[in-house]
């Protein structure tokens, strides 16, 4: 086992395991897929089935994996989704028990909150326990823009900003997604990955489709390139051409969904390979 993956689960579209489990098991990585929610499709439909987990089951889930052994042999620990404040304490509890199990595991929180168009779509509670109970337990995070600020307590109009607010926050690696402002060419997008003594940015052209997902892909692009052993910079640049390649086929084909199968190909192969380009360590120093 190499990954366990604890976040949302539809039955139609890619959002959550529903998006992460597949490009993770097409490189030939292990997945342990934990449910925290069942749900017919994202919230975004004009109709919704299922629930949210109650946090006790996922406690069952997290349980049974631990007494499978998928701790022992688990090289990065995911979560995403919560759904609740409950989930997310039973999470929180699941990390500090698989980091002392594992001491070389590495937990990557995705700290799903919300983002510049919907704004929050997680409550009150949830936030703060990422912000509180989770994120100090991380190696990686990978907040978009909009959760990062959050985080921050700060706008974060400029690229340097945004650096700078990584920094703060602790991990050993911020990756943050969708960044824009001062600092960032007009037209483009850019991802950073920002480490204490180093910072990485891939540029892309902005496009036009926004399907739900593509976070919940991207980190699991990303975490793949680490567990293939890939540099920061190279998985950066891997997930970020990655998923441009699925939106490129998303948008040609006008989709709604993110067209993850049809553009697996070009996805796990993707041509062009946006190149990494490294900041200088002074960039958002305070």
């Amino acid at each position: 086992m190499t990954v366990i993956s604890i976040q949302s689960q539809v039955v139609h579209g890619h959002v959550g395991n529903s998006a992460a489990v597949f490009p993770l098991q097409a490189q030939g990585i292990e997945v342990a897929a934990v449910p925290t929610t069942l749900l017919s499709n994202h919230p975004l439909y004009p109709s919704l089935r299922g629930q949210v987990l109650g946090a006790d089951l996922v406690r069952d889930l997290l349980v049974g994996a631990e007494e499978r052994g998928l701790v022992d042999s688990c090289k990065i620990l995911i979560s995403g989704y919560l759904g609740s404040e409950e989930i997310g304490v039973v999470v929180m509890d699941f990390v500090q028990r698989a980091k002392s199990r594992n001491p070389s595991l590495l937990y990557l929180c995705d700290p799903v909150m919300g983002d510049h168009d919907l704004g929050f779509f997680v409550d009150a509670g949830l936030r703060v326990l990422l912000c509180e109970g989770l994120i100090p337990w991380a190696d990686i995070i990978t907040p978009n823009h909009f959760e990062l600020a959050h985080l921050a307590g700060a706008a974060l109009d400029t690229r340097e900003a945004v650096i700078a607010a990584a920094r703060r926050l602790g991990p050993s690696t911020v990756v943050v997604t969708g960044v824009q402002g001062e600092g960032v060419p007009v037209g483009l997008i850019q991802t950073l990955a920002v480490e204490p003594r180093t910072a990485w940015a891939v540029s892309t052209p902005k496009l036009a489709c926004r399907p739900a997902g593509t976070g919940d892909l991207f980190t699991a692009l990303f975490a793949a390139g680490l567990v293939k052993g890939l540099s920061t910079g190279a998985a950066l640049s891997q997930a970020v051409s990655g998923i441009y390649s699925v939106l490129e086929e998303t948008e040609r084909r006008g989709a709604y969904e993110m067209a993850l199968i049809a553009s697996a190909e070009r996805m796990l192969h993707p041509e062009p390979l946006f190149e990494p380009v490294q900041i200088p360590f002074n960039a958002g120093i305070r």
